[in-house]
């Protein structure tokens, strides 16, 4: 950080507090009156050569501070939440457990899907935290969520009853909720300053690798009392393994890069991409995006925004960006997944739609909607399944296997 009359370095891996001095975490420090006696020392680190010869990359890691990563740090706050929502869900409504974990993670799920939204300038910021000092919270999240369907049309809000067989009993059931304002207002204030979480450029993959872990435990119901406990098939593991970022885009890169070749966007249309156990969805993020960004590589190179304005819109710095629809259009043709865990299944969905929205504005997606009436977002419930991508479901109903029934 430097205004060139002095210049601080900091290790950015401690998490900032309010009460934080300007020390804090500062590692190296120097004013211009130094500059010429420490050039060298300066020149050795920062300077083009000694980034690129991994100089600087050594000094980080050497004095490297911090020990916990946004993501351990956000799924500690999420944890919280599911413990603190469950508990007065369960409280003040007559649920079944399986009904349970659905409520809590929808309205986790519905919450953070909007707080992203408001840190990339597509909600208009604090709205949600102008809720936290106010009485019946959830109520009122309620009427933002019932506007957010009409919206962006996500799965995340399936609201609309004149939608025939849209909405279903559990989504329903989410809106009949009696739920404290404690908890939500705890969940709120964590969402804002100074908390320090930076929404719009945290990537989906971090989100996901939070998610993966999060969904290693359930809620369950032991008399009177809800506990969090780690899923059987957990237990049976050993823990929860996320695939690394490095190893899904060398999947992608040797497979569907080549799958891509010399293709049409209208040839690419009629390929199926599906991961049969998709998790949180590390997997087909990193491939839609690579879909994305190859077929804007193909309109730029065959004509660009002359050619293809149906598909491209300009940007503010003089690029081009795909359209809303044409990014739509690709996921719904192209990304496909199944996971046996229903909650891994939401959350596959909200990455995709999230990656969807990278880009968007609150003015694009409202001149979108007036100019066609058309939602923001796809619903994604025909692409992403929640079933057993081993065993068919007619396995089941085979009269030779009673054992199955007992």
């Amino acid at each position: 950080l430097t205004d060139f009359e002095e210049l601080a370095i900091y290790d950015c891996t401690l998490k900032p507090a309010l009460t934080d001095s300007a020390s804090k975490g500062r590692i190296n420090y120097y004013t211009y009156e130094q500059y010429v006696d420490k050039w060298d020392e300066i020149e050795e680190l920062f300077s083009k050569k000694a980034v690129l010869k991994g100089s600087f990359d050594r000094f980080a890691d050497k004095k490297k501070r911090g020990t916990t990563t946004v993501d351990e740090d956000f799924l500690l706050e999420i944890e919280k939440w599911r413990q603190t929502l469950a508990s007065s869900i369960f409280k003040h409504n007559n649920i079944t457990p399986r009904n349970l974990n659905y409520a809590v993670q929808m309205t986790i799920d519905r919450i953070i899907f909007l707080r992203i939204c408001e840190d990339r300038g597509i909600e208009p910021y604090g709205r949600l935290e102008k809720l936290k000092n106010s009485k019946d919270i959830y109520k009122k999240l309620i009427g933002i969520f019932k506007d957010a369907d009409d919206k962006y049309n996500s799965g995340l809000f399936h609201f609309d009853e004149n939608e025939k067989g849209y909405v279903s009993e559990r989504d329903r059931m989410t809106l009949k909720l009696k739920i404290e304002d404690a908890p939500l207002q705890e969940m709120l204030s964590s969402l804002y300053f100074p908390n320090p979480y930076e929404f719009s450029v945290i990537p989906a993959d971090i989100l996901g690798q939070v998610y993966e872990r999060f969904l290693g435990k359930v809620i369950d119901v032991v008399g009177k009392n809800v506990i969090i406990e780690e899923k059987p098939e957990v237990k049976k593991s050993g823990g929860v393994f996320y695939t690394p970022t490095y190893i899904v885009d060398y999947i992608v890169k040797h497979t569907l890069e080549q799958m891509l070749g010399t293709k049409t966007p209208k040839q690419v249309e009629k390929l199926r991409i599906l991961d049969p156990a998709c998790g949180s969805g590390s997997f087909l993020i990193v491939a839609f995006q690579r879909l994305l960004d190859w077929h804007l590589a193909y309109y730029e190179a065959n004509g660009g925004l002359a050619k293809f304005k149906r598909v491209l819109q300009p940007t503010q710095t003089g690029g081009v960006r795909l359209t809303t629809t044409e990014r739509k259009r690709i996921l719904l043709a192209n990304i496909y997944g199944v996971d046996i865990d229903s909650q891994a299944v939401e959350v596959t969905k909200l990455s995709l739609l999230l990656k969807v929205l990278e880009g968007e504005s609150s003015e694009s997606i409202n001149s979108q909607f007036k100019l066609f009436h058309e939602r923001a977002l796809p619903d994604l419930g025909s692409n992403i399944k929640c079933g057993n991508s081993l065993v068919g479901s007619d396995f089941y109903a085979q009269a030779n296997l009673p054992e199955l029934s007992e």
